[in-house]
C-alpha cells in the first residue's frame, strides 16, 4: 500500500479506469467533504446544539431527530456542487435534480442510525452512485446491478469510509488534523466462513421459521449439526454491523417479520440495501433478502423496504438455503418443521 495515499490521490487514478469517472471521483469527494464537516458535528453533538429531540416524520414515515434535518442539509449543500442529475434523500419524498443532463445519479441516507448518538454508538451515512439513466426519476428503479460505486461513513472511534469503487471495497481513515482521508485497507475480502452472526434475537417471536431455523442451528452450537460454536453480535447500527463483516466476517441479518410494518423488511432498498450489497459482493461476500439476490431487486418506489441478509458467503448461502421452497409467510411458531430439520437433512 503507497505511503499516505489519499482519497483525492485515490480517486485520481481510478478517474482512467471506471466511466464517468471524473465525475465519479467529484462526487465521492464531496461526500467526504461533508462527512468531514458531519464528524466534526457528531463528535461534538450537545456542544454544537445537537439536543437528539425529535422533529418531524420523513418520507419514509420515521421519525426524525434534529441531526437527521442538519445532514440532510449539510450533505445536499455538498452535492449541489458534483456533476449530479439528482439527489435522492431518506429525508425527502422525491429526489431533487439538479441537472437533467448531468452523468450520475445518487440515493443516500444522510445519517444512517441517529436514534444511537445519546448512546454514543456508532451511526453513518449510506450513499449509492449509479448512470443517469433515459430518464431522471427511471434511473432508481433500475435493480442494483446498476450502480457504480457505493459506500459507506462510520462515524466512530475513527471516522472510516468504506468505497465500493472499479470491482473493489478499499477502506479511508480520516485524519482529522489534516482533515482528510488516507487509505488504510486495500481491496478488502470478506471471510468466507466466520462462525458469527449479528440479530436482534428480542424479535424471536415474530420471525418467520427459515429464520428461526437457521438462529436456531446457530445456537445448538458443537452440540448442533454445524458443529461450531457461533458468537452473537448486535450493535443496532447498520453502518458498524457492515464495517465488522468487512474485518471478521460472519452474517447480518434484519429480516422480515411478522410485526405490522416490518412484513416486507425494515431497511430501504435504495440507500440501504443496495449499496451495502455492492460493498459486500465487491468484497466477495454476499448479500440477499433470504430469496432472492439484493442486486438483482429494482425498486418499485422510492422508499422500498426490503430484508436484508448479508456478509460471509456461507452465512448468506445457509440462510437462502432454508428460505428455499418455503412461503415467506410461513407460521412463525415453533413448529414441528424448524424443530427437527434445518440445512443438515
Amino acid at each position: 500500500m503507497d505511503e499516505r495515499m489519499t482519497l483525492r490521490s485515490h480517486l485520481d487514478r481510478c478517474a482512467s479506469q471506471a466511466p464517468h469517472g471524473i465525475a465519479m471521483g467529484e462526487v465521492i469527494e464531496a461526500v467526504a467533504v461533508a462527512a468531514i464537516e458531519m464528524a466534526a458535528l457528531i463528535a461534538d453533538g450537545p456542544l454544537a446544539g445537537i439536543t437528539g429531540r425529535n422533529g418531524g416524520i420523513n418520507a419514509d414515515g420515521d421519525q426524525q431527530k434534529d441531526i437527521d434535518v442538519i445532514a440532510d442539509e449539510l450533505i445536499r449543500r455538498a452535492l449541489r456542487g458534483a456533476p449530479l442529475a439528482a439527489i435522492l434523500s431518506e429525508e425527502t419524498p422525491l429526489p431533487e435534480i439538479l441537472n437533467a443532463d448531468a452523468p450520475l445519479c445518487i440515493a443516500i441516507d444522510p445519517l444512517d442510525g441517529s436514534a444511537n448518538l445519546e448512546n454514543n454508538i456508532s451511526v453513518g451515512t449510506i450513499f449509492s452512485i449509479r448512470p443517469t439513466g433515459n430518464d431522471v426519476l427511471s434511473t432508481f428503479f433500475e435493480p442494483g446491478t446498476a450502480q457504480c460505486a457505493a459506500g459507506f461513513v462510520v462515524y466512530g472511534p475513527q471516522t472510516t469510509l468504506v468505497l465500493a469503487l472499479n470491482a473493489r471495497v478499499d477502506i479511508f481513515i480520516l485524519d482529522r488534523r489534516a482533515r482528510e482521508f488516507v487509505l488504510s485497507a486495500m481491496k478488502v475480502q470478506v471471510a468466507p466462513d466466520t462462525p458469527e452472526f449479528a440479530i436482534n434475537a428480542s424479535n424471536r417471536r415474530h420471525w418467520y421459521g427459515p429464520v428461526r431455523a437457521y438462529i436456531d442451528e446457530c445456537l445448538a452450537g458443537t452440540n448442533g449439526d454445524r458443529g461450531a460454536d457461533f458468537n452473537m453480535r448486535w450493535i443496532g447500527s447498520l453502518v458498524a454491523e457492515s464495517l465488522r463483516i468487512l474485518v471478521r466476517g460472519g452474517v447480518f441479518l434484519y429480516p422480515a417479520d411478522a410485526r405490522p410494518g416490518y412484513r416486507e423488511g425494515r431497511l430501504r432498498l435504495l440507500y440501504e440495501a443496495h449499496p451495502m450489497a455492492l460493498v459486500m459482493e465487491w468484497a466477495g461476500g454476499a448479500a440477499s433478502t433470504g430469496r432472492r439476490r439484493i442486486l438483482e431487486l429494482g425498486a418499485r418506489t422510492l422508499h422500498q423496504r426490503v430484508p436484508l441478509i448479508m456478509g460471509s458467503v456461507r452465512g448468506v448461502r445457509d440462510v437462502t438455503a432454508i428460505h428455499g421452497g418455503i412461503e415467506p409467510m410461513f407460521d412463525n411458531s415453533d413448529a414441528p418443521l424448524f424443530a427437527r430439520r434445518g440445512l443438515f437433512l
